[in-house]
Parts: C-alpha cells; structure tokens; sequence
C-alpha cells in the first residue's frame, strides 16, 4: 500500500493479525528483508513494515532534509496514524534501529515494547559525530560518483558483513539484487540525513524509556555486543540477547533463531 506524508510516498507491506509489530529494514534493505517472517510473527502480531524513505518502493526526494533521523520518526508517527495503530510493538535493524530507538524516544507513549537487533542509540560526542558526518558524506559521494553497482561491491565487502560470507550464494545473490534495486540518490541522501554523526545523541535518553526493551546482537559483531553492554546499564527494563554465530544480520544469518527469540519476547510482555 502507498500512503502520502508530506509529499512524500511511503510503500507499506502488512501481513499477519494481532497486535501491531512495526519492522523496520537497515540501510540498503528494503521490506523485502521481513517479508519471510510473516509466517511466523504474523500468528501473534500485524505486521507493518514500511519501506524507509530512499530504500526500496518509497520515494527518494532530493532534499536531504527529509530524510533527518526526527523527521523519519515523524513520518512513521503519520503513517500509523493514517493506520490506526495507537500503540505498537517496534523493531528496527541497524539503521532501523536507531530510527526505532528515535521513535521511541519521541513518542514513548506509542511503543508497547522495543526491539532494537544490532542498533546504537548513536555517537556519544560532537567530535565523533563530526567525523561520522565526513566519512558518511565521502560514502554518499561515492555513490554518486561511482553508481550503486561500484558502492554494492564495497558494501558487501565491509568487515561489519564480514560473516554474511558465509551464507548460501542463493541468499548472497538475493540481497545483492534487493540492495541493487534502491535509488543511488536515497541512498546518498539517507547516508547523509540519517547517518549515525547525523542523529542526536540518544544516550541520555535511555534511562527514560519506560517500556520493555530488548537488544539483540550477535556474537562475532563485538563492536555493537560492547555497545548493547553499555545500553544495558542505562535501561530501566532492558534485557539482552546474543545469538551465537551471527554477525550483525542476525535475521538474515540466523533467522529461525532471530524469529523465535522475537516471539518469546512479545509473548511473555503483553
């Protein structure tokens, strides 16, 4: 379904019944990285999983502005408002993640339960965000310059992915194609608009979400099991999960795990 907010149109898939689960895709991903869930999730919950704006069947405005990491909150706030959804169950991957976690702090009466699978609340510094910002624009230059096929073969050689290598070359392919079918310009523009130095700083924040809140890592991503340990010790009802063997896609490395670890935790805090 397409629904318009602020001149721009948002794709959203929905699939199962119950309680609404709102799945949010990392950068490069699309609905299409959820989609084999709904078989599962769809027996307790609704699933809503919208394409972010610059990836997948949404548009891609040249304004970078709309793709801020606040404004993408608001937007999905109007979507589930265009929705009905009052209140939700949220998960977001990665850059989802940090979107979810945004959501979150920004509406927090909204969010019955957070799930945030390989997700950082952002950098703690204007130092470190100054630097994220030069790099992050450097990348999104070089998708410019180069074109998505060029930027694809270095993403997927990135050591965060490292892992994914892993994988069945069935499965390898069908990501690389997904990533292949994004628009070079929202990807440029969400890099530089909701890139990780472009975000406020969530740090101070948690300690104010009220709602259950689960992280999800896995073991060989060391970099994001530090940072779930730190935001462990700042969450008033938090809990962590390490899925052995996985890297950072932890839904796509290991899905029936990933799947089954999200169930128990929406069932056991209704």
């Amino acid at each position: 379904m397409k629904v318009i907010i602020d001149n721009v149109k948002y794709h959203v898939e929905k699939c199962g019944s119950g309680f609404p689960l709102v799945v949010l895709h990392g950068f490069t991903g699309d609905s299409t990285t959820w989609t084999p869930f709904c078989e599962h999730w769809g027996t307790h919950s609704n699933l809503i999983i919208p394409d972010i704006i610059g990836h997948g069947k949404t548009d891609s405005p040249e304004n970078s502005n709309h793709y801020q990491i606040e404004k993408a909150a608001n937007d999905l706030k109007s979507i589930l408002d265009y929705l009905g959804a009052k209140q939700v169950d949220l998960l977001g991957y990665s850059m989802g993640g940090r979107l979810a976690l945004t959501f979150a702090v920004l509406f927090p009466e909204r969010v019955r339960n957070l799930i945030l699978e390989s997700a950082s609340p952002g950098l703690q510094t204007e130092a470190e965000r100054e630097t994220r910002r030069m790099k992050d624009t450097e990348l999104a230059n070089f998708i410019k310059d180069k074109g998505l096929t060029e930027f694809v073969d270095y993403w997927e050689e990135i050591p965060l992915f490292l892992t994914m290598k892993r994988l069945p070359l069935t499965i390898k392919n069908s990501i690389r194609l997904q990533r292949l079918n994004n628009s070079p310009l929202g990807l440029a523009n969400s890099l530089i608009g909701m890139g990780t130095g472009s975000q406020p700083s969530w740090w101070q924040h948690l300690h104010q979400l009220s709602c259950e809140v689960l992280l999800v890592t896995g073991s060989e991503d060391k970099k994001f099991c530090t940072i779930a340990e730190k935001m462990l010790k700042e969450l008033e009802n938090g809990t962590w999960v390490v899925v052995e063997n996985s890297g950072h896609a932890i839904h796509v490395e290991e899905p029936e795990k990933f799947g089954t670890i999200v169930s128990d935790f929406l069932s056991s805090n209704k």
